[in-house]
């Protein structure tokens, strides 16, 4: 069989045009691509145009989407007025996109008052989403990063009516923002709010692994084989913890640590340190995930640039 023959009775690539090569008329007119949105309902009598005229615009998308095709993502539609539901219910902030499948498969989630459990289902401008009977909407993603005071609790309502983050970050944007993992009462420093449930899922999930460096004081001066101790790791009732690096801090007392760390367990800094017979006076967060306080006084906030976001993203 004649190879030539079978390449010459498949579709032309949208791309192709740029490559300068040749196809008959008769391939042409058969000719798919994937930047139309509409199929002509006849080509027999008006052949397509070649695929050099692919239209600018669609080019520049195909070529912002290259890098992702690489990576096995899907070729883009270039549908801008369609959007997955799964997508839809993560832009929302109601769940990762892992998360909202199941939920589709559940059928908790309707579009336009009908459930739907096919996975890949495409939501239009104008369908009414909704999740549990109640209306969702997908919101811009915002990614605020706070410098926590002392004396708030890391949560979005609290019944006994003790301050909360949440009053710190009221004003920073119009949508429901998150925080990503906790910070205690007395602890102070950085902590990031998101609408992003991918982002969130993904910087407090224990594969992930974000490091946080966080600043200590203590109730008394620090031995240099305690702080070997925490690096080698002390035995808790949750399992053995470890610190990846754990010094003094430069120009400080010998009460003042500096401890990096991975791990997402709870209160873990001031549990480790209680296990050697120390108390922390003071716990201070001054980097998480490669987010720094610069520039960041005490209670207030900042929306993280573009830069920091496409960082946090591409971070594994």
């Amino acid at each position: 069989m004649n190879t030539n023959n079978q390449r010459n009775r498949k579709p032309a690539s949208p791309m192709s045009g740029q490559k300068g090569r040749k196809t008959s008329t008769s391939s042409t007119s058969k000719k798919s691509t994937k930047t139309s949105t509409k199929t002509p309902t006849s080509t027999a009598s008006k052949p397509s145009k070649p695929s050099s005229e692919v239209k600018a615009r669609d080019k520049r998308k195909y070529i912002d989407f290259k890098e992702r095709v690489k990576k096995g993502d899907p070729l883009p539609s270039f549908n801008e007025n369609e959007i997955r539901l799964n997508k839809y219910l993560s832009n929302a902030g109601i769940c990762s996109r892992r998360e909202a499948d199941v939920l589709i498969q559940t059928g908790v989630v309707t579009v336009n008052g009908e459930i739907i459990t096919e996975l890949g289902y495409k939501v239009k401008l104008g369908d009414a989403v909704q999740y549990d009977g109640e209306t969702i909407n997908a919101e811009t993603k915002r990614y605020v990063l706070l410098n926590k005071p002392k004396g708030f609790i890391t949560t979005m309502d609290d019944p006994m009516g003790r301050k909360t983050v949440m009053g710190l970050v009221r004003k920073a944007c119009r949508e429901r923002i998150y925080p990503v993992g906790r910070l205690d009462r007395d602890t102070t420093g950085l902590l990031l709010f998101t609408n992003d449930g991918d982002m969130a899922k993904k910087l407090t999930h224990p594969r992930y692994q974000a490091k946080k460096i966080y600043h200590v004081e203590l109730n008394k001066s620090v031995a240099r084989e305690d702080l070997e101790k925490l690096i080698k790791g002390v035995d808790l009732e949750d399992g053995r913890t470890r610190f990846d690096v754990a010094d003094f801090v430069k120009d400080g007392s010998a009460r003042e640590i500096g401890v990096e760390l991975h791990s997402g367990k709870n209160r873990i800094v001031r549990r480790m340190f209680e296990a050697l017979g120390y108390e922390v006076i003071k716990l201070d967060r001054v980097q998480f995930s490669g987010l720094t306080k610069k520039d960041l006084p005490r209670g207030m906030f900042r929306h993280l640039t573009e830069s920091e976001v496409s960082f946090l993203k591409m971070t594994r």
